[in-house]
């Protein structure tokens, strides 16, 4: 078996850490549980009492009485269940809200640096599917957990006091289902229940890039092979469910055998307690239904345990995510400032990783506050991580970045990018309305700030043009607007932030000749006296530059 990452006790505590927001409401739900199976050994216990009191094989207690005790378990069965249910789902529910914050945060402090070799259909599948399916765990598992260890400590107690000769021979028996069985069940199983929820991790990531490739896929004939890959990838999935459902039907089936072979073990020590007349038979009896109603809970734990592997395999996932040490680090005490007025690259070296060369070999540059740069050069060659490395996306394998003659490892990172803007080539444009779209550039804009920025980017007119205006939504990935449109909310969301630089990374690959000169003339009349920073491979974008670094 395959030794995971994360360990078995390891991966519990770290659920039952994450759990301690909502502990009042799982300690609710949990006493439920264990007074709802309590209830449930009461109504076997007092309703056996019942039958042999109207039977008249013992004078203790009214027949009433144990009829109204059985009465009352059967309310206290219903009660807790649904009380159970419904509080453990709120705090699951709850956990699953809190959780999905804590992902973004983390996918933020990781982005971009730790997360470019991930999938995007992969980190979703993450930060939505594995979160929902480790619900299970804290709606369906945690007061099963402590009933299955409290409710037969409960019935040897018992047995103890009424027939000892009971303890030895249901001993071994709940050990085995509830210690051993489930342990070994959920170490066996996780590798398939990692592998199943790796595959369908890569099948949404497949999916994500189709469907956003389908224009591709169309033009160039590529459909079938797509279908081929989605359906090959479907049939991996398949083969790990086998896997998983014959895990499943040995975990629900096995235990079985177990609760069977424990109440023959009781019937025939009931029947020897009967023939040596030792004991009290009415006791010997009632004692015989308690035991049997004690196996209930046992095999209400076997019921999740397939579904806890998913739940296990899921959290193991978000964990690896969540101990992933960030690239970049804030410091301790960082420096802040209000407007940058120089930036230096001292002899800076950098590298993506060991298998790949240096991009970027001794770069140097000075860059004073109203300058218009330009870097051209082929692809690859190191521009985008000129402007990555500026943003501390990445840190430099060696040398210095410095604002205002201040390293940029000691400097506010939220401060820094509220000083710099980026244009890259494709503005995202998210499934909001217009007006929040160019909002994303500075928290708590307000409409009339957007509608200014907008003017200014010159692309007002358009959106006045649109169904609802600045309410109009724009759909996932804004397929309405062109490229040009796109570029220019980019531009009003970069005029609204007013930063002290503007950074644009290849602005105008999409773009026609016509509307690079219209965005190169909106941005000359609008950011003349900012600082202009312009990477690009063409020519006619860097054409207004005051100077041009050529890499390669």
């Amino acid at each position: 078996m395959k030794k995971r990452k994360y360990g078995l006790m390891q991966t519990t505590g770290r659920l039952l850490a994450m759990a301690a927001p909502v502990k009042g409401l799982l300690t609710v739900s949990t006493l439920a549980s264990i007074l709802g199976n309590l209830g449930h050994i009461g109504l076997l216990g007092f309703g056996s009492m019942m039958i042999m009191r109207g039977a008249g094989f013992t004078g203790s207690g009214s027949l009433v009485l144990w009829g109204a005790l059985t009465l009352f378990c059967s309310v206290l069965i219903f009660a807790c269940r649904y009380i159970e249910g419904y509080v453990s789902h709120a705090a699951a529910y709850k956990l699953l809200s809190y959780m999905r914050v804590d992902m973004f945060k983390t996918l933020s402090k990781l982005a971009p640096a730790c997360l470019v070799d991930r999938h995007k259909g992969d980190i979703l599948s993450v930060a939505i599917s594995d979160i929902e399916i480790i619900e299970v765990f804290f709606a369906h598992t945690i007061g099963p957990l402590f009933t299955v260890i409290l409710l037969p400590a409960v019935t040897l107690c018992v047995a103890a006091a009424i027939a000892p000769l009971f303890v030895p021979a249901l001993l071994p028996i709940y050990i085995i289902i509830c210690v051993l069985f489930p342990i070994a069940a959920v170490r066996l199983g996780r590798n398939a229940g990692m592998a199943y929820r790796q595959r369908v991790g890569e099948l949404k990531s497949l999916t994500i890039e189709s469907v956003m490739g389908l224009k591709d896929i169309q033009i160039f004939g590529f459909g079938q092979r797509r279908i081929d890959m989605v359906q090959d990838k479907t049939a991996e999935i398949n083969k790990v469910s086998r896997l998983l459902t014959m895990h499943r039907q040995i975990v629900t089936s096995a235990p079985t055998f177990f609760v069977y072979l424990a109440r023959i073990l009781v019937i025939s020590v009931a029947a020897y307690l009967a023939a040596t007349g030792d004991h009290d038979p009415v006791g010997v009896i009632a004692l015989s239904f308690v035991v049997s109603a004690s196996f209930s809970s046992t095999q209400s734990l076997t019921t999740v345990i397939s579904s806890l592997l998913e739940a296990y395999a899921a959290a193991e996932r978000l964990f690896v995510l969540e101990d992933m040490q960030p690239e970049v680090v804030e410091a301790e005490n960082p420096v802040m400032f209000h407007k940058i007025e120089r930036v230096e690259f001292d002899n800076v070296t950098f590298r993506y990783s060991t298998e790949r060369g240096k991009v970027l070999d001794g770069f140097n540059l000075t860059l004073s506050a109203g300058e218009k740069l330009g870097i051209s050069g082929e692809s690859g060659i190191g521009k985008s991580t000129v402007i990555r490395l500026l943003l501390r996306f990445w840190e430099p394998t060696s040398g210095e970045i410095r604002i205002n003659g201040i390293p940029l490892k000691e400097i506010s990172l939220a401060c820094l990018r509220e000083r710099i803007s980026m244009l890259e080539q494709e503005t995202f444009i998210f499934n909001d309305t217009v007006a929040a779209n160019i909002a994303v550039g500075k928290e708590g804009a307000t409409l009339q700030e957007v509608m200014a920025s907008a003017k200014r980017a010159q692309i007002h007119d358009f959106i006045m043009t649109l169904p609802d205006g600045y309410a109009t939504q724009m759909g996932e990935m804004g397929g309405r607007l062109s490229g040009g449109e796109r570029q220019r909310i980019g531009i009003a969301r970069a005029m609204l932030r007013d930063p002290d630089i503007l950074i644009m990374d290849e602005p105008t690959s999409n773009l026609d000749v016509l509307n690079e000169k219209e965005m190169l003339k909106t941005l000359e009349d609008e950011y003349g006296d900012k600082t202009l920073f312009i990477v690009s491979h063409r020519s006619s974008t860097l054409t207004g530059c005051s100077r041009i670094i050529h890499l390669g």
